[in-house]
């Protein structure tokens, strides 16, 4: 999974060039819960929900909200300017 190109498909309206691999994923770890840190890197990487399940053991409908959160989170303001080189 190339992480850049999956957070500019996630973030509505990006300004400015993502930061290296490196330091988007400390970023992501500081905000994420550990939940919607494995759910969001085990969906974009392309597991099938039944794979997500195992990982984190929980139900679809918790996996969706997981998933909706971190979502959200990406595209808060605050959170968009700390994945970004200004």
């Amino acid at each position: 999974m190339i992480l850049e190109k999956s957070l500019q498909s996630t973030i509505d309206k990006l300004v400015g060039t993502l930061k290296d691999e490196k330091e988007l994923i400390e970023v992501l770890k500081r905000k994420f819960t550990k939940k919607e840190y494995k759910v969001y890197f085990a969906r974009e990487s392309g597991k099938d929900i039944e794979e997500i399940k195992e990982l984190i053991h929980d139900e679809e409908e918790r996996i969706e909200e997981l998933y909706k959160s971190a979502c959200k989170k990406l595209n808060q303001e605050k959170i968009k300017q700390e994945l970004v080189n200004l």
